[in-house]
């Protein structure tokens, strides 16, 4: 986003450097990183679920998905069905809230990481249409 490029503070720990700098939670984080997320998801909102909202907004489904009904289980079917979405937004939201700048490097990464998501969602229904299960492979 433009607001974005206004901020003038720096990540602490950036992406590279965050594997080591905590290696508990990125080992934890390959085992299960959905549940990372979900974890970090509320901590972003205090533990209040009631100020969930879908991929933090960012998304065209965002506020539609019954979150005011039921915010532990959308959050729950957004780490799962939308994970790099997930992350982003998590990141998003910390980045607005405390004023953080990327780095033209996170901002690819991130980019990379949410284009590969969809990519494998195409191949998924690809597979799911044709009925070639090798093509969910690729």
């Amino acid at each position: 986003s433009e607001k974005r490029s206004a901020y003038s503070i720096h990540w602490n720990t950036g992406l590279f450097q965050a594997p080591c700098a905590d290696p508990g939670c990125c080992c934890i984080s390959i085992f299960c990183s959905q549940c990372v997320s979900y974890n970090i998801r509320k901590r972003i909102l205090y533990g209040d679920m009631s100020r969930y909202v879908c991929c933090a907004g960012h998304c065209p489904c965002s506020g539609k998905c019954g979150e005011s009904s039921c915010p532990e289980f959308c959050l729950c079917m957004e780490v799962f069905c939308c994970f790099s979405q997930s992350v982003a937004s998590s990141r998003f939201v910390i980045q607005d809230e405390r004023r953080i700048e990327n780095t033209a490097c996170d901002n690819c990464l991130i980019g990379f990481m949410i284009c590969m998501q969809y990519v494998a969602y195409v191949f998924r229904i690809a597979a799911c249409i044709t009925q070639i299960d090798i093509i969910e492979q690729l």
